[in-house]
C-alpha cells in the first residue's frame, strides 16, 4: 500500500493541519523552526509505530492549551483522532481482496487513547434492507404453504418469524454483521420449505443469501488491508550509535528494561540487530574459554563460533562501509578515512574508521556529520531492510550535520532509499530540495498560536522564513547553472522549465529526439530578465539561446535591440516558431493545449474543455484564468509534473508530440 494523504490533529502544536497530499515515492516538508514538522512526523509515524514505540499520552500530546477539557471529562481521549492516513492499493494488495473492491482507497485512524478506527471508500455499496425487502417478502409467500402443510396453524410461519426480526427496519437500515446473521439463519431454518422444482425461488433464495453475506467480504477486506499497513520508522538526530558499548552493561540494561533516554539505546540495539546478534550472545561470547587441545569437538564449536562473529561482523562493515563512501566520497590521495570497521574484544564492541594508511580512529573522534550519516545507515538497515521491509521512511531533518555538497549527494541516496521505501522527511536545507523537486514539497508553518500547524500543499506560505529552503535551492542551481555550462537556454519562467524539462524526458525514453544533457535550462522568473540573464551569460563567453512565449510580453522582449544584439535572431526561438494549432499568440501551455486541459480536469479538477474547443484561438492559459478562481500556473505545470511521471511520449496527442520534438531540434540546433 502507499501512503496518499494525511491529517493530524489535536496533537500538541497542531489543531488541524487539514488533509495534505503524500507522494508515491518521498515527500518534503520545508518550514520554520517552530512550525511543527517534527511533531507531524512524531504524530504520522503512531499510524503504524515499531512495536517498541511508545503510543500517544494525553497529558503529553494533547494541546495544552485544550488539557482542561480532558481533565473535566468534557472530552474523551477515545472520541479524539489525533492521525488520519488514506492508502492506495498495490497490485499485490488487490490479488488477496475480494471481487469488486479493486478500487477502494483504505483509511485509517488512530485517537488519542491509541485505539483506532479504519473504513472503505470507493468500495462497493452496503447492502440495505429495501435491496433484499421484495425478495424476502415473495420468498415468505413461497414458503407459508408449504409450511402449514407440514405443521400445526398455532406454530408462527416463515413470515412471522421473519417480521419479528424486521419489525424495527426501515428500508435504509443496514444490513450489518448482527442483521446479516439473523437473515442467514432465517433462511437456514426454512430451506425445508423451498419447493426443490421450483428454481425461480431457489435462485432468489441464493440471491439473498449472497447479498446478506456482503458484510463478510467488506469486513475481511478491512482485515487483510489493516495487516498491510506499512510500519512508520521515524529516524531522528538524536539516534546515534554508540562508538564503545560494554556487552555485558547493555544486556543487563536490555534484560531489565532499564534503558537510557538519551536515544543510544535505540542506535545500540539497531547495531545488534544489523549484526544478527543479541547482547546477551555476544556478551557470552566475549567470556567463553578456549577448550583443551585435545577437545577436539569443543575446539571445533570454540572455533565456529568466533568464526561466526568475526564473518558477521565483517559483513556488516563491508555493507556501511560501501554505502558510506557513495555519499561521503573520502579523499585517498590526502589519506582520508575510507573504512568503517566493527570490532568485537571481549566485552567491547568497537566502531572504528580506518585510513588508507591501516590507522584506527574511533567513530566518535570523527566529524558530527560522519557519525551521523554512520548512525541513519545502521537504523536504517537494521529496521527498514530487515523486519520493517514494508515500511514508510519518516526522516527529522536528515543530514543536519553533513557539509553542503555532502547534503547534495545525499539527496540522491534519499531518492535510492525511496524507491524501495516511501519516504518523507522535514529538512531546512536547500541542498535537500532539488528544483527539479519543488511538486513534491509541502510547506509547514504556524501563521500563530491560535492557528496552530498548517499544512500547503501548494509552495505557499504567509510566513516568508517557511520558503526560503525553496528560495536558496532555486538560487544554488540558478547560480551553479549560470557559469558552469557553455550551454544555456534562458527560459522566462520556473514552469517553463519544468514542462521542457518534463517532456524532453518522455521523448528521450522513445529515441524520438534527445535534448542536448549538456544545455542549461535557466529560469528567469519573468520574461522582462531574460534579457539580463542573456547579457551577463554572453558576457562570460557562454552559448546562450533565449525561449520566449509568443504572448505581448515575449513579444516586447524579442524586440529588445540588446537581447538582438547579444544573441542574434537565430538564437531568440519564440513558441510560435514551433506551433501548428489555431492560438493567435500561443504560450509554452499551448504546446500542450489538449493534454493539459485533459489533466487539469482529471488531476485539478478544472473542466474547461467545452471552452477550449469554442475559443480555440485563444491561449489556454486564459481560459483557465478566466473560468478557474483558483487557477494558477504552478498547480497546471506541477499536475503536468506528476502526470509526465506515469506516461509516455505515446499518451501525447499527435500534433504535440510533433511541436515539441521540432521545438527541441531547434533548441540543439541554436546550440549546437
Amino acid at each position: 500500500m502507499k501512503l496518499s494523504k494525511v491529517r493530524v490533529q489535536n496533537y500538541r502544536s497542531i489543531y488541524d493541519s487539514g488533509w495534505f497530499d503524500i507522494e508515491d515515492i518521498k515527500t518534503i516538508m520545508v518550514g520554520p523552526n517552530e512550525a511543527g514538522k517534527t511533531a507531524l512526523l512524531q504524530a504520522i509515524q503512531q499510524i503504524n509505530a515499531p512495536k517498541d514505540i511508545k503510543g500517544f499520552d494525553s497529558l503529553r500530546d494533547y494541546p495544552r492549551s485544550k488539557y482542561n477539557d480532558i481533565t473535566r471529562g468534557k472530552v474523551l481521549p477515545k472520541n479524539v483522532n489525533v492521525v488520519e492516513a488514506c492508502f492506495t492499493l498495490a497490485a499485490e494488495d488487490i490479488d488477496e481482496l475480494p471481487d469488486g473492491f479493486e478500487n477502494c482507497v483504505y483509511t485509517f485512524g488512530r485517537q488519542l487513547d491509541n485505539s483506532s478506527w479504519h473504513k472503505l471508500e470507493n468500495a462497493p455499496e452496503p447492502i440495505l434492507y429495501e435491496d433484499i425487502q421484495k425478495d424476502l417478502q415473495r420468498l415468505t409467500t413461497h414458503m407459508n404453504p408449504q409450511f402449514l402443510k407440514e405443521n400445526s396453524d398455532d406454530l408462527a410461519k416463515p413470515s412471522d418469524t421473519l417480521q419479528e426480526i424486521c419489525s424495527n427496519w426501515t428500508t435504509d437500515t443496514l444490513i450489518s454483521e448482527t442483521n446479516a446473521k439473523q437473515i442467514l439463519e432465517w433462511l437456514t431454518n426454512n430451506l425445508v420449505y423451498v419447493d426443490e422444482g421450483n428454481k425461480k425461488e431457489e435462485e432468489r433464495y441464493d440471491k439473498i443469501a449472497v447479498l446478506a453475506k456482503s458484510y463478510e467480504d467488506n469486513n475481511n477486506t478491512l482485515k487483510i488491508l489493516n495487516k498491510r499497513i506499512p510500519v512508520f520508522i521515524l529516524f531522528s538526530n538524536y539516534f546515534r550509535v554508540k562508538p564503545l558499548i560494554i556487552l555485558e552493561h547493555l544486556a543487563s540494561r536490555l534484560e531489565s528494561g532499564i534503558l537510557d533516554d538519551d536515544a543510544y539505546d535505540y542506535g545500540n540495539k539497531c547495531l545488534l540487530k544489523l549484526l544478527g546478534f543479541t547482547a546477551r550472545e555476544l556478551s557470552d561470547l566475549g567470556k567463553i574459554t578456549e577448550p583443551r587441545q585435545e577437545d577436539k569437538e569443543g575446539m571445533k564449536k570454540y572455533r565456529d563460533q568466533l568464526d561466526e562473529r568475526s564473518y558477521q561482523l565483517n559483513a556488516a562493515s563491508v555493507q556501511l562501509t560501501q554505502e558510506i563512501q557513495s555519499i561521503w566520497q573520502p579523499d585517498i590521495k590526502k589519506g582520508e578515512a575510507n573504512k568503517l570497521k566493527l570490532q568485537v574484544d571481549g566485552q567491547y564492541l568497537k566502531v572504528v574508521v580506518e585510513d588508507d594508511l591501516g590507522v584506527e580512529i574511533e567513530l566518535d573522534q570523527r566529524s558530527e556529520g560522519f557519525q551521523w550519516l554512520v548512525s541513519f545507515f545502521v537504523v536504517f538497515f537494521a529496521e527498514a531492510t530487515n523486519s520493517h521491509s514494508n515500511s514508510i521512511l519518516l526522516l527529522d531533518e536528515p543530514g543536519l550535520n553533513l557539509h553542503a555538497l555532502k547534503q547534495r549527494d545525499f539527496q540522491t541516496t534519499l531518492s535510492r532509499l525511496a524507491e524501495t521505501s516511501q519516504t518523507i522527511y522535514t529538512t531546512h536545507s536547500p541542498f535537500l530540495v532539488g528544483s527539479s523537486e519543488l511538486d513534491l514539497v509541502r510547506v509547514v508553518e504556524m501563521p500563530n498560536r491560535t492557528t496552530g500547524t498548517k499544512v500547503h500543499t501548494t509552495v505557499t506560505a504567509d510566513d516568508p522564513a517557511a520558503l526560503l529552503p525553496l528560495q536558496e535551492a532555486l538560487g544554488y542551481d540558478l547560480a551553479q547553472s549560470l557559469f558552469s555550462q557553455q550551454r544555456n537556454l534562458i527560459l522566462e519562467g520556473l514552469t517553463d522549465y519544468w514542462y521542457i524539462d518534463g517532456i524532453a524526458q518522455l521523448l528521450r525514453e522513445e529515441n524520438l529526439v534527445d535534448l542536448n544533457k549538456k544545455i542549461a535550462l535557466v529560469p528567469a522568473n519573468t520574461a522582462s530578465k531574460v534579457v539580463y540573464f542573456a547579457t551577463i551569460l554572453h558576457a562570460n563567453k557562454l552559448k546562450v539561446a533565449a525561449l520566449l512565449d509568443s504572448d505581448s510580453a515575449g513579444d516586447q522582449v524579442a524586440k529588445q535591440d540588446t537581447l538582438i544584439h547579444t544573441l542574434g535572431n537565430k538564437n531568440i526561438l519564440r513558441t510560435k516558431d514551433v506551433y501548428t494549432g489555431s492560438v493567435d499568440k500561443p504560450e509554452i501551455e499551448d504546446l500542450l493545449r489538449d493534454t493539459l486541459v485533459s489533466i487539469a480536469k482529471e488531476d485539478l479538477g478544472w473542466d474547461v474543455g467545452i471552452k477550449a474547443k469554442e475559443q480555440v484561438t485563444r491561449p489556454i492559459v486564459d481560459i483557465l484564468q478566466a473560468e478557474i478562481p483558483e487557477f494558477s500556473k504552478y498547480k497546471l505545470a506541477k499536475a503536468f509534473l506528476r502526470w509526465s511521471r506515469d506516461h509516455q511520449a505515446i499518451d501525447l496527442l499527435e500534433p504535440e508530440r510533433l511541436q515539441w520534438t521540432e521545438l527541441i531540434k531547434n533548441i540543439n540546433k541554436s546550440l549546437k
